[in-house]
């Protein structure tokens, strides 16, 4: 080879050596972008994790539940003490996706609409006190939701689970997913199986094919080296009970789960499997053993430094069946109370500090701009949100008093077995606002009074003029639908239906409320 050609092509090595030295160096200084992993929880109750939500609380936890990869979760990253959901799952779940409250996006209760655009007037409710209001049945065309956000951030998103929100997940985005699902798929048992638990059930509540998939994607994904969002939205823990018989078998003999036997005449064997609270408790730790094969996957694959796990529930739950067992929260699913819409949330990631709290008011429709954050993007960009990122508090920064202080807003207009009433969550104070009785002002002091047992709404009425002043303009200015006075109410009637007792126990009232046999505040 002459000399001139070979000169060039030590040049031409030599230089595009150092190309690809730059562009491996360029790589390294560029972080790259974290994957996003939700755990997405069905019916999970405030204190219904081994983990204690406060930790000045005894019974904010669940005792006797086995749940040790929640607790590891809990030890590696923070635990938000005053995280809200919606009411009731659907609603929630369209929250979580488009980073919109449920007064605005219109989505406030699964429900089959019948052509009305504004008012229930179903014939169930035609006597009661005022007429409901019905509610949007999917997902709003023109809402940007999760993965529409982040693939133009170079993100793939999968969902996988449940969804509840009809319409198909592939249309808001998800490249991966079960399609439109509901809750009748988690019920994996036939209708004959109410008694016992089949000797041979190997995916309770489809909890183990649902994270085999879910992994899947992980490693697809891991594998190509692109960031992804997955979303795992569990069936666990909703009803209709579901766990591997050998995981019941550690409860049944427990003295809790004895006693509650005892209580109502029933042993291990005759005892109805959607009753029995061992199958509840195994349930449980079914669902803790299937986070820790995605934790335990996620360090395999070498991604854990870049990954953040969110598991948060989709709506509060009241778990009263173990005798002894005391709620610290009021009411349940289908209320505004704090026992409908508080619920456990545990992150762990990137910056977060392993075993940190954080006490500020949260919410699930912080996800989308926190998730974008997190991504690189701006979260200004997102236009009609009401969701704010999380991801500087996550990172240690101190919450100021605008974001201590701004209200966050819950409706249900609906009846069902709740009634129409709406709340707004301020700071320390809230707000409870029922149509059937706009005569009766309710206020409480969350920091004082977390059991909502003391309405402080007369004695300080300015706050309580202002809230609802503030509440009722922000309905106005999203739409929101306000149910109306019936103007055939029949009194009789109402008192006749279904439920109505519970309408009058969880219903609003003037000074203190007597606690329940299973309430108990524990400071």
């Amino acid at each position: 080879m002459p000399k001139r050609y070979a000169l060039k092509a030590v040049l031409f090595f030599v230089s595009t050596l150092l190309i690809c030295t730059e562009t491996v160096l360029a790589q390294e200084a560029t972080p790259q972008k974290p994957n996003i992993v939700l755990l997405f929880i069905d019916d999970w109750g405030w204190s219904g994790t081994p983990v204690a939500m406060d930790d000045d609380m005894a019974n904010s936890r669940m005792p006797v539940l086995r749940m040790p990869n929640v607790e590891r979760l809990a030890k590696e990253g923070m635990k938000f003490t005053h995280a809200y959901a919606s009411p009731q799952c659907s609603p929630s779940r369209v929250c979580v996706q488009t980073g919109q409250s449920s007064p605005r996006n219109g989505f406030t209760v699964y429900m089959n609409s019948r052509g009305s655009e504004y008012y229930d007037e179903s014939k169930a409710y035609q006597h009661f006190p005022v007429v409901p209001c019905v509610s949007d049945e999917a997902i709003d065309p023109d809402a940007v939701t999760i993965p529409e956000a982040l693939k133009k951030l170079g993100y793939v998103s999968a969902h996988i689970g449940k969804w509840h929100m009809r319409g198909d997940p592939g249309d808001e985005g998800y490249v991966l997913h079960d399609g439109d699902t509901n809750n009748n798929p988690g019920n994996t048992l036939p209708e004959n199986a109410k008694q016992r638990l089949p000797e041979d059930l190997t995916d309770p509540k489809l909890m183990f094919s649902v994270t085999e998939k879910a992994i899947g994607f992980m490693e697809e994904q891991a594998k190509a080296g692109k960031p992804f969002y997955l979303q795992i939205s569990h069936y666990a823990m909703h009803e209709g009970r579901e766990c591997l018989p050998s995981t019941r078998k550690k409860y049944t003999d427990h003295a809790s789960v004895q006693a509650y036997y005892k209580k109502f005449g029933k042993t291990e064997e005759t005892v109805n499997r959607k009753q029995d609270p061992a199958v509840w408790l195994g349930m449980g730790e079914d669902l803790d053993g299937r986070i820790g094969a995605v934790l335990d996957r996620i360090r395999e694959l070498g991604i854990e430094d870049n990954t953040y796990v969110i598991m948060v529930a989709d709506n509060g739950y009241r778990h009263s069946f173990l005798p002894g067992l005391t709620q610290p929260l009021h009411a349940a699913k289908w209320w505004v109370w704090q026992g409908g819409i508080r619920v456990p949330m545990i992150v762990k990631g990137p910056s977060i500090k392993p075993n940190s709290v954080f006490h500020g008011n949260v919410v699930n429709y912080d996800f989308l701009p926190t998730f974008v954050d997190w991504a690189g993007g701006d979260p200004k960009t997102l236009k009609n949100i009401d969701g704010v990122s999380l991801a500087s508090f996550m990172a240690g920064k101190a919450p100021d008093s605008g974001f201590l202080n701004r209200n966050l807003y819950f409706h249900y207009p609906h009846y069902r077995s709740s009634m129409p009433h709406s709340a707004v969550v301020s700071g320390q104070h809230k707000l409870l606002h029922f149509y059937e009785r706009p005569e009766v002002p309710m206020l409480f002091d969350l920091s004082q009074d977390v059991g909502e047992v003391h309405n402080i709404a007369e004695k300080n009425s300015s706050e309580h003029k202002k809230l609802f002043k503030q509440m009722m303009a922000y309905f106005e200015e999203v739409g929101a639908r306000i149910p109306k006075p019936n103007p055939k109410f029949d009194p009789t009637a109402y008192q006749q239906s279904n439920d109505y007792e519970k309408r009058v126990r969880w219903g609003p009232f003037d000074g203190d409320r007597p606690l329940e046999d299973d309430e108990k505040v524990e400071r």
